[in-house]
């Protein structure tokens, strides 16, 4: 392919559509149009044919009292599936039995496409919600609540609406994340032509091969340094800091016992590891099951998430404080996008994540709260996190100089 392969996806009029790369860089994929929707992961699986891939996720909070708009799920078998494995380019199409609908798609399709422009704006405004004083209450009620009850960990969050002055293609944000954020997952994922969900997040929920599963648990954050001495200086702290490798053992044990009664065998990483991203780093432990005969990766979706590092422990309970205190619905953050397959299934966690409308990013970014966890702390935290994404908006380098200059 001569086009850049995300220009070409963002200039398709068809709908839905799905981009995804994997976190390793080896497999991109291009999912356009429908041949079929499913609101659940079980149903959508069922139907799955040899060599078949259903894409889309499962949100947060979605098709609750709270949140009507957002679906709770939404898978699709595409019309068209391009596939870039290792270099080499694949093109699938499903086909139904309506061939005037089909050849009607690939009419549609467009050879040329422009190049994506870097994410080049001015941010207006700033809201968050909550602002920090809110943030605040919060996090003493979360504290106090894990004190007098059997509340362990409770993940709190924050939207950032950013007010741009123009109109934003969520594929050039996600262009640019690429080029920067390197060992993420990322992924698009827009249901029509003014909602789009963006992401480019280091969390894989779950990796199915056959009866093999690999999992993980990422909980434990410090910042990035100013230069390799404090960088190390900071890691050092983080794999020796009690309250961070207790968050994470927290998400080890949840994953864990949620597994054995579906696994043959579990392994778990003794001790976290480092994972160094652009703007922070973070605790990591890795995690591989045995899975027992006949285990259905819709299944598994249901019970890995929510995690306990997006939601809390026990999970009701933390689900249940979430709706109570967050001033805002979460929609498709910190739910679950990937893909399904009959020969193997993978999903993503979909933090470091923005939905985009318009002129406005929304910008999401959680922190766990745990014995120990300082507003302040925390709330510099979900700064860092939404960086990901956020210091990618701007006016580009060249017209950065050119304002230098004058």
């Amino acid at each position: 392919m001569n086009t850049d392969p995300l220009d070409w996806f963002h200039s398709q009029p068809l709908f839905p559509k799905f981009y995804w790369q994997t976190r390793d860089g080896k497999e991109q994929v291009l999912a356009l149009g429908q041949v079929k929707t499913f609101s659940e992961p079980a149903c959508a699986e069922s139907q799955l044919a040899k060599g078949q891939r259903i894409w889309g996720g499962r949100s947060f909070d979605g098709r609750t009292e709270r949140d009507q708009r957002c679906l709770k799920s939404f898978f699709f078998l595409p019309q068209i599936e391009i596939v870039c494995r290792d270099g080499q380019w694949f093109i699938t199409l499903n086909v139904c039995d309506d061939l005037l609908k089909i050849r009607a798609t690939l009419s549609k399709l467009i050879s040329q496409s422009q190049p994506l422009s870097h994410p080049d704006c001015e941010v207006l405004a700033t809201q968050h919600q909550p602002e920090f004083k809110q943030w605040s209450t919060m996090m003493r009620n979360a504290l106090s609540s894990i004190e007098t009850t059997d509340l362990q960990k409770v993940v709190l969050a924050r939207k950032t609406t950013l007010e741009l002055d123009r109109a934003l293609p969520a594929a050039s944000l996600l262009k640019a994340s690429l080029d920067s954020n390197k060992s993420n997952f990322h992924f698009l994922l827009a249901l029509d032509e003014k909602h789009c969900f963006v992401g480019s997040t280091p969390e894989r929920l779950f990796w199915r091969n056959g009866d093999e599963l690999y999992t993980e648990a990422l909980a434990g954050t410090i910042g990035r340094g100013k230069d390799a001495e404090e960088d190390l200086s900071l890691a050092n702290w983080l794999l020796n800091d009690s309250k961070n490798i207790y968050e994470n053992r927290l998400v080890v044990d949840d994953i864990t016992q949620r597994l054995i009664p579906h696994s043959e065998q579990l392994d778990v990483e003794v001790t976290p590891h480092l994972v160094r991203l652009r703007n922070v780093q973070h605790l990591k432990r890795d995690i591989e099951a045995s899975l027992v005969a006949d285990v259905l990766s819709s299944t598994l979706l249901d019970l890995l998430q929510p995690t306990a590092a997006v939601a809390g422990l026990p999970r009701e309970r933390a689900v249940d404080f979430i709706v109570e205190n967050e001033p805002f619905a979460r929609g498709w953050y910190s739910g679950s996008v990937g893909y399904l397959s009959a020969e193997q299934s993978e999903f993503c966690v979909a933090i470091r994540s923005a939905l985009v409308v318009d002129n406005k990013v929304h910008l999401f970014a959680g922190a766990g709260i745990v014995p120990g966890s300082v507003a302040e702390s925390e709330w510099k935290e979900l700064d860092r996190k939404m960086a990901t994404l956020r210091n990618l908006l701007g006016p580009s380098p060249e017209k950065q100089l050119e304002k230098k200059a004058g």
